[in-house]
């Protein structure tokens, strides 16, 4: 006898089917190292790690270690720490911790969304900041990552919104060409992505059908900083 497929069991392989497909799209846990330079001397060494934390969170960290120069002299290290749940591919912020040290400071920076109510809450040392959260937010330490899930699923333009220390900005990211970028990993034909919406500049070079992280990445604000993809695992 002929099986006739009910319309409850058509939506409900359409929603297998499209979870599978959200789920495919997500990165594998991976450890990707950087060379760092400022100004165009060399700076140090990143680590970037992703990593599932249990619960349905993963964890997205980058460790900064100052090498050479001046940042080798003061003692410099740089951590930031991400929780994050998934939202089809976007890495929704759950927390993030930044932490700066060096022998003359050290700054550091917690946030927190709480879902449930859907409020932000920043602690700097000097006093909580509250604002409201958005939906699919990401904050500055993913925002590289949203940005290559972006572009390996086709995007040209993005919109990300941010969660900085005051407020959610909307960041808006624009593919401007393709370029042979030279790199300690290897040399790639690059797809380079700049930031349009602000006067700091923003500059980075993905290969979406390799990696989800920029291969190169150039940050004018607070200096010249560039970092190159040494290697990826």
């Amino acid at each position: 006898m002929a099986h006739r497929l009910s319309l409850r069991g058509i939506l409900a392989f359409g929603l297998a089917l499209a979870s599978n497909l959200a789920l495919a799209a997500q990165p594998h846990a991976f450890t990707a190292t950087y060379a760092v330079s400022k100004d165009g001397a060399p700076l140090g060494r990143a680590t970037v790690i992703l990593k599932p934390a249990g619960n349905g969170q993963w964890e997205y960290s980058k460790h900064m270690q100052g090498t050479s120069g001046l940042a080798a002299m003061l003692g410099a290290n740089l951590a930031e720490t991400s929780r994050f749940r998934w939202d089809g591919d976007v890495p929704e912020a759950i927390s993030y911790d930044y932490r700066m040290e060096a022998s003359i400071k050290t700054k550091q920076r917690h946030l927190a969304v709480d879902w449930a109510s859907h409020q932000v809450t920043v602690d700097e040392g000097k006093g909580v900041q509250t604002y409201a959260a958005v939906p699919g937010m990401v904050e500055r330490n993913t925002t590289a990552l949203a940005i290559g899930l972006a572009l390996r699923n086709g995007q040209h333009r993005i919109e990300l919104p941010v969660a900085v220390r005051q407020e959610i900005e909307h960041q808006q990211f624009e593919v401007t060409g393709t370029e042979k970028v030279g790199v300690p990993a290897g040399s790639y034909d690059a797809v380079r992505v700049d930031r349009t919406d602000a006067d700091r500049g923003f500059s980075a070079w993905y290969v979406p059908d390799r990696y989800p992280l920029p291969v190169k990445l150039s940050q004018k604000d607070g200096g010249d900083l560039t970092m190159e993809l040494v290697s990826f695992q």
